[in-house]
């Protein structure tokens, strides 16, 4: 038990709950950070697909304070996300019984509560935050079907916790589906404890997807990548004062607890036989990881190519392996 209390009293230092919890909660009650129009996603960009344009439609409409800030933040964010949930609708759909899905650390929950209302019956998700501003966007639109929100970081989501929470009871057996969204880094950079503790609510056959910002092998690329980002992208969204004061409140704190794509991938490796990259954009990744080979590509098989500009993309082999020579960056 001393390493499991010392990971979690690592967690309790973490700045996303300390020093960045300030930051965090004005942002989910719309106080600052609030972009000068709201991200819409470029449906230029995803095929022309009727589910997928109705789960893009209903997306829009349930975004709250936080997604607005966060999916302004990150080149073609939100419509990765639609992607990921429209794979993740059409993977529920082809089973027989509910699927059960975490959405850990993000915000008010909008893709979680999207496919919970879409899939009528079909998909049962838990989403968490320590911020009750975002349980109150979660809300905003009414009790959602299907859809559940633990206030609270995601390691004081225990087993106990689950398991005697009248609402959460369902989840107890595990999850399917666990998607951590930029998490990790906003807590400590120790990865292999990260996934151990929130891979314990996953079923033996479920998937784990990870999306994060990675430090590049060479710095000079992580800045220049950064600087794409800032003033390609943000500065549709913020004016350059706002970009400069998220980066000395929030970015720098945040860098030091990232890794390296190579770490990562050696953490996954510690608990998970098999992963895939699905996504790049600048310094950000996404990564599917499973110990069941069907699963993970029967969820692969779901996904439509990825939607963003080629000029935000490094890794353009997509899905691929990271450990198949993750250390190879491609620089421009």
């Amino acid at each position: 038990m001393r390493g499991l209390d010392d990971f979690l009293a690592e967690c309790d230092r973490g700045p996303r709950i300390n020093e960045l919890s300030g930051f965090f909660g004005s942002t989910a009650a719309g106080r600052s950070g609030k972009p000068v129009r709201k991200p819409m996603a470029d449906t230029r960009l995803l095929p022309h697909e009727d589910l997928l344009r109705t789960l893009v439609a209903l997306h829009a409409t349930r975004q709250g304070h936080f997604d607005q800030h966060y999916h302004s933040s990150i080149p073609y964010r939100l419509e990765e996300e639609c992607r990921m949930a429209h794979a993740v609708l059409k993977y529920a759909l082809q089973r027989s019984v509910p699927l059960t899905l975490y959405s850990l650390g993000t915000a008010e929950g909008t893709m979680a509560r999207t496919l919970s209302e879409l899939a009528g019956g079909h998909i049962e998700t838990l989403s968490c935050s320590p911020n009750p501003e975002n349980h109150e966007c979660f809300l905003a639109y009414g009790e959602p079907p299907h859809a559940e929100f633990f206030v609270g970081p995601f390691h004081r989501l225990t087993k106990d916790v689950l398991q005697g929470a009248p609402r959460l009871t369902k989840f107890a057996n595990g999850f399917d589906l666990i998607l951590e969204d930029t998490t990790f880094q906003m807590y400590s950079p120790n990865r292999a404890k990260q996934i151990e503790y929130v891979g314990q609510h996953l079923k033996e056959d479920g998937i784990f997807v990870f999306v994060e910002k990675f430090r590049t092998q060479d710095v000079d690329e992580y800045v220049r990548r950064e600087n794409q980002k800032d003033h390609g992208f943000k500065a549709r969204y913020f004016p350059p004062d706002e970009i400069e004061r998220k980066k000395s409140l929030v970015l720098d704190s945040m860098f030091n607890n990232e890794v390296s794509l190579a770490q990562m991938s050696h953490a996954i490796r510690s608990q998970f036989r098999y992963c895939a990259m699905t996504w790049n954009s600048g310094n950000f990744y996404s990564l599917a990881a499973s110990n069941a080979k069907d699963n993970l590509d029967r969820y692969l098989r779901q996904m439509e190519e990825p939607a963003i500009p080629h000029e935000y993309v490094y890794d353009t082999t997509l899905p691929r392996d990271p450990a198949d020579d993750v250390a190879t960056e491609q620089v421009r």
